[in-house]
């Protein structure tokens, strides 16, 4: 069940991603080729107004392939149609002033529009998601239940029903927030401004290390007050959630890049579907109402992370394609095609090795 729960999962946050780059590219004239879910082989394909619409085998991806993009050919139909003395007619629309479709032809701000367009959208549904969360259940208050009397937090002042209103000079929203700030911590005074009785103060933490748990802790535990703050509410701490999602995700890119997280600690498709059916199982007792509350919030996070991966400037990535436009925007001309096609290519391979490691890695974590 958790596998199923996952492909669906999966699927509805790859087509939402999508579906932006396609419905941003209809509205400027763009022609889409073929819109696809899954990669590898095609096992249910139809083709409506000039689009192949197509399910791929491997639940990994999807596709949004413009006209033009990198080489790819015209549709067979428009290759066949020739003018009189010879000439392909979508050049001689092109030269009378026409819109071939194309996507090199398209105003390079409308390219970038339709690039960007994949991961917003992919904010939106985490956006959507977390507003039926928050609407349903309500926001985890920055309101600290306990604090240990043996802890920093106790010795700095902090007692039992303080809210945190900020820390080192940032708003805090939620408590997972807070709970982030103490997992990244790695020693550091924190300045903490927290409410009680109407009245704000602050104070600075100094957290203490657990040899036992090899990190440092503030002496903080909360994450139990949900309150449901109404309509206009429900909108700010939706976009908080939103927030706080791609905050985590770009932290954790920090620490892989610093070295602080091992190859254990990431985790693919595979590793995924066993997250989802770990949720499945520990939510079950509690019923569907539950299930689908935290299939909700893994969604959240799935779409917020697929956002923010496909933002950063590697190659073959929407960040990727999104460096070029904006060099030809500042230049005043496109990079040549064979040139940005070959580093897209070797990109793509780059991804292709990373995925097959990390799938690797999954499979080899379960024995």
């Amino acid at each position: 069940m958790g596998i199923l729960l996952f492909i669906l999962i999966f699927c509805v946050v790859v087509i939402a991603h999508e579906f932006g780059h396609f419905i941003i590219a209809k509205m400027n004239g763009i022609n889409v080729v073929e819109f696809s879910v899954g990669m590898g082989p095609c096992i249910f394909s139809f083709t409506k107004g000039g689009t192949k619409y197509a399910i791929r085998l491997l639940p990994l991806g999807g596709a949004c392939m413009f006209e033009g993009e990198d080489g790819l050919n015209l549709p067979e139909e428009e290759e066949a149609a020739k003018t009189e003395d010879g000439a392909d007619e979508s050049v001689a629309n092109t030269e009378l002033g026409k819109k071939s479709g194309a996507f090199p032809d398209a105003p390079v701000f409308a390219r970038i529009a339709t690039v960007v367009a994949g991961p917003i959208f992919n904010f939106i549904l985490a956006f959507f998601f977390s507003m039926i969360i928050v609407g349903s259940y309500g926001a985890d208050m920055p309101v600290v239940q306990m604090v240990q009397e043996d802890g920093a937090a106790y010795a700095a002042g902090l007692r039992d029903g303080d809210k945190i209103v900020s820390m080192d000079g940032k708003k805090i929203h939620l408590y997972r927030e807070i709970s982030l700030r103490s997992m990244l911590n790695r020693g550091e005074d924190i300045k903490v401004s927290y409410e009680r009785d109407g009245e704000v103060y602050q104070t600075v933490i100094t957290p203490r290390y657990d040899e036992k748990a090899g990190r440092y802790y503030m002496g903080l535990y909360g994450a139990g007050q949900y309150e449901k703050p109404g309509f206009v509410g429900t909108l700010q701490y939706s976009a908080y959630e939103v927030g706080y999602w791609i905050e985590t995700t770009f932290k954790s890119l920090e620490l892989l890049i610093q070295g602080q997280v091992s190859k254990d600690d990431v985790s693919g498709p595979v590793g995924m579907a066993q997250t989802v059916n770990d949720i499945y199982t520990q939510s079950k007792p509690d019923g569907v109402f539950y299930i689908w509350l935290n299939m909700l919030n893994f969604a959240i996070l799935l779409s917020a992370n697929l956002g923010v991966l496909n933002l950063l400037p590697f190659p073959a990535l929407d960040g990727g394609r999104l460096v070029f436009l904006l060099v030809e925007a500042v230049r005043g001309k496109p990079i040549p095609p064979e040139k940005e096609g070959f580093v897209h290519m070797i990109g793509m391979v780059c991804l292709m090795v990373l995925m097959a490691f990390v799938l690797y890695n999954d499979i080899a974590k379960l024995f």
